[in-house]
C-alpha cells in the first residue's frame, strides 16, 4: 500500500480560502435555524398562538427544503458550486427583507411566506455547501471536511438565540403586539447576507477535486461507483440515508423549537433566560462537533453515530421525566449527541454513488422536510400533556438513526 493511500490530507492549499468562505456560509444558516426557534417563542406572545399553532414558523422554513431541494441540486449542476452559493444567498435575503412588510401589517401568514423564502435560500446553500466542501480534497477525508465546516454551523447555532434572546425576548412586555424588533433585526440580516453575497461573487474558485472521476492511481480517494448500473434509489444505503436524515431533522426541530419552552415552564426560567441557556445548548452541540471530528480519526463515522443516536434515545427518557436540573441537563446533552449526526448521515448516504453524487444531495437535503412536520407533534403533545412528555416522541427517530449508523450504512455492489 502506498504511502498516498495511508495518509490522506484534509485539504489542498489552493482550496484553503473558498474552504474558509464556504465553511463560514455553514454559520449563516445556523444563525437563520436557531433565530426560527426564537421567533416560535416571540410569536406565541405578540400574536396569541398556541405551541402547536407556532410550530408553523418550524414548518415554514423546514418546508421550503421539501420544495427546493430537487431545483437546487438541478441549478448546481448546471451552473456549478459558485452560482450555486449565490442563488440561495439571494434567496435568503429576500425572505429576511419581506419581514418588514410582514410586520408592517402584523401579519402571520406574511411571515409565513418570508420564513419560507428564507427556507428555500438555507435548502439551497445547504444542497451546494455539503458536496462542495466535500470536493475540497481528498475523497477519504470528505467526512473529517464536512464535520468541520458544520462546526461552524454550530457556532452560528450558538449566535442566532443569543441574537434574538437581546433583540427580541429582552424587553417583552407582557400583552405586547409591538413587532419592530423583529423588522429591524431581519432588515440587517438581509443587508449583511446582500453583502457576503456580493463579496463571494468575487472569490475565484479553483476546479475543485472532481469526487466523480475513478483515479488509477489512488482509487479509494474519490467517490467511485461501486455498481453504475445501479439506479440512484437501488442503493440501499442512500435510501437509509434520506431516512434516517428526515427523521434526524424532524427530532433537532421539535427538541429546538420548544426547548425555550421546557426551560420557562419546567425550570421557572423567564423567556430571555431560557433563550440565554439555548446559547449553551447550542455550545454543546459545538463541542460534539470538534469532539466527534476528533473521534472519528479512530472510530468509525458510522459506529460513532449509532452511539451517539443510543445515548439520544437515553437523554430523551431522562428529559421525559422532569427531575429537575438533572433532565435539564439531559436535554442540554441531546444537542451534545445532535452535533454529528447531519454531517455524517450525509456524508454517509453520499458515499460510492459516483456522478450520482448532486442528484443525492438534493435528496439529502429534502430529508430535512422532516423539520416542518415534527414540531407540530411535539406542540400537540406538549399543549394535550405538556412539555416533558413530549421528549418521548422523538426516540422513534433515533431508533430510525441507531439502525441506519449500526447496519444500513454499509454500501452495496
Amino acid at each position: 500500500m502506498s504511502e498516498s493511500t495511508t495518509k490522506a490530507k484534509f485539504t489542498d492549499k489552493k482550496f484553503v480560502v473558498t474552504l474558509v468562505f464556504v465553511t463560514s456560509l455553514f454559520m449563516f444558516w445556523g444563525i437563520a435555524i436557531t433565530m426560527a426557534d426564537v421567533l416560535n417563542k416571540h410569536f406565541q406572545h405578540t400574536m396569541n398562538l398556541s405551541k402547536s399553532q407556532s410550530a408553523f414558523v418550524q414548518f415554514a422554513v423546514f418546508g421550503a427544503y421539501a420544495v427546493m431541494g430537487i431545483p437546487a441540486g438541478l441549478f448546481m449542476k448546471r451552473f456549478g458550486y459558485k452560482k450555486g452559493v449565490l442563488l440561495g444567498l439571494s434567496l435568503f435575503a429576500v425572505g429576511a427583507f419581506l419581514f418588514v412588510p410582514a410586520a408592517n401589517i402584523s401579519s402571520f401568514a406574511f411571515f409565513g411566506i418570508a420564513l419560507f423564502i428564507v427556507g428555500c435560500g438555507l435548502s439551497t446553500l445547504e444542497t451546494v455547501a455539503h458536496p462542495f466542501v466535500a470536493s475540497l480534497g481528498d475523497q477519504r477525508t470528505s467526512d473529517q471536511r464536512i464535520n468541520f465546516a458544520q462546526s461552524f454551523n454550530a457556532v452560528g447555532a450558538m449566535l442566532g438565540p443569543a441574537i434574538g434572546s437581546y433583540f427580541l425576548l429582552r424587553n417583552n412586555v407582557e400583552g405586547s403586539t409591538d413587532l419592530t424588533s423583529v423588522k429591524v433585526l431581519y432588515a440587517v440580516i438581509g443587508v449583511v447576507i446582500l453583502l457576503v453575497a456580493l463579496s463571494f461573487s468575487f472569490v475565484k474558485v479553483p476546479p475543485t477535486t472532481d469526487p466523480h472521476a475513478v483515479s488509477a492511481a489512488d482509487a479509494d480517494a474519490v467517490n467511485v461507483d461501486v455498481a453504475p448500473d445501479k439506479k440512484l434509489f437501488d442503493h440501499k444505503h442512500f435510501v437509509w440515508a434520506v431516512a434516517a436524515q428526515f427523521f434526524n431533522v424532524a427530532a433537532q426541530a421539535g427538541t429546538w423549537a420548544f426547548f425555550i419552552n421546557y426551560g420557562h415552564e419546567k425550570m421557572g426560567f423567564s423567556d430571555a433566560e431560557a433563550a440565554n441557556y439555548m446559547v449553551a445548548f447550542m455550545g454543546m452541540m459545538l463541542a460534539g462537533r470538534f469532539i466527534g471530528t476528533f473521534l472519528m480519526r479512530i472510530i468509525p463515522p458510522n459506529k460513532l453515530l449509532a452511539a451517539f443516536a443510543f445515548g439520544n434515545i437515553l437523554m430523551c427518557i431522562i428529559v421525559a421525566q422532569s427531575f429537575g436540573m438533572v433532565s435539564f441537563v439531559a436535554l442540554l446533552m441531546i444537542n451534545f449527541f445532535f452535533s454529528i449526526m447531519f454531517p455524517t448521515i450525509f456524508s454517509l448516504g453520499l458515499k460510492n454513488l459516483g456522478a450520482r453524487t448532486q442528484q443525492a444531495a438534493s435528496f439529502l437535503s429534502m430529508g430535512v422536510v422532516g423539520g416542518a412536520f415534527f414540531p407540530f407533534i411535539m406542540g400537540a403533545v406538549a399543549d394535550s400533556y405538556g412539555i416533558a412528555h413530549a421528549y418521548y416522541a422523538p426516540i422513534i427517530c433515533y431508533i430510525v438513526i441507531f439502525l441506519f449508523g449500526y447496519k444500513f450504512y454499509k454500501v452495496k455492489h
